[in-house]
């Protein structure tokens, strides 16, 4: 290779040149709150973000999913007694505030490159009798050797209050730093926390949805994230309609693809894909 690009990630503008890379709103956090929030999480591999919603913006969100929650799941991971609605955000803007949360960004901002996309935003209601979920990991289908760090990352986020009892996320504190090693079933922890905290933890955890033993159902909303230079779990791209992107804030804009990481991966036609969000761009 020429000496002259002999490393392209020397090249940390943005070719396109038109649409600069924007600051995360991660950056208004007290970084004592970051460094604080980031240390748990190193330790434990999860953070519980308690009372990030008010009442109010809990009732705005129940009241907007519940009516779209319609069927159950398809196989057993999913859940036969658990309902799930994706493609959240062409649905509702009730939901944007769970996927651009500045406590959120702000931890996202210290562990993955910038411009790191939103892989996956979901609801989740565990119904009365649903059984647990089995462990998993949510990077696990990135073929990459553990232990190391985590490519993805997750904010499962309690509308309802989340018990032992009602369907709250097992997981398994410390297990982000195994290697080949598989969990057992005695070893789960149930995440309680109050309606409108999140719980944040990194894509290499174990962990699992809880068993509803409660004859009311739990709600709940996930956001997933990864490095930029990975394939999300949903193709954004392709599921959400531009006149989405365009009501959304610049933080979810840039995590749904319309931007670059430097220096061309995301490129349409050789430019930046949010000339796809211009006046008269052609559809593609």
């Amino acid at each position: 290779m020429s000496a002259d690009v002999s490393s392209l990630v020397d090249l940390n503008g943005d070719l396109a040149g038109t649409y600069r890379r924007t600051a995360s709103s991660g950056a208004s956090i007290d970084p004592a709150v970051v460094d604080a929030d980031l240390a748990a999480f190193e330790r434990d591999g999860y953070v519980i973000l308690r009372d990030l919603l008010t009442p109010e913006e809990l009732a705005e969100i129940r009241e907007a999913v519940v009516p779209l929650l319609d069927r159950t799941g398809r196989n057993a991971f999913e859940g036969h007694g658990t309902q799930r609605l994706y493609s959240v955000l062409n649905k509702t803007r009730a939901c944007d505030r769970i996927a651009d949360h500045p406590r959120v960004l702000a931890l996202l901002d210290r562990l993955f490159l910038p411009n790191y996309l939103l892989s996956m935003l979901q609801v989740i209601r565990i119904l009365p009798g649903e059984q647990a979920q089995m462990l998993h990991t949510d990077d696990g289908f990135y073929p990459l050797p553990r232990p190391r760090k985590p490519l993805g990352a997750a904010t499962i986020w309690a509308i309802d209050d989340f018990t032992a009892e009602n369907g709250a996320t097992d997981l398994i504190p410390g297990s982000h730093l195994w290697g080949d090693r598989l969990p057992d079933g005695e070893e789960r922890v149930p995440v309680v926390m109050p309606a409108g905290s999140c719980v944040f933890f990194g894509g290499t955890l174990w962990h699992g949805g809880g068993a509803n033993r409660t004859d009311a159902p739990r709600l709940a909303l996930t956001a997933q994230y990864c490095e930029p230079w990975l394939r999300p779990q949903e193709a954004f791209t392709l599921s959400i309609t531009r006149d989405t992107v365009r009501a959304v804030s610049e933080d979810i804009r840039r995590m749904l693809g319309y931007s670059i990481h430097p220096p061309f991966i995301g490129q349409v036609d050789g430019m930046h894909p949010k000339r796809l969000l211009e006046p008269g761009a052609p559809a593609v």
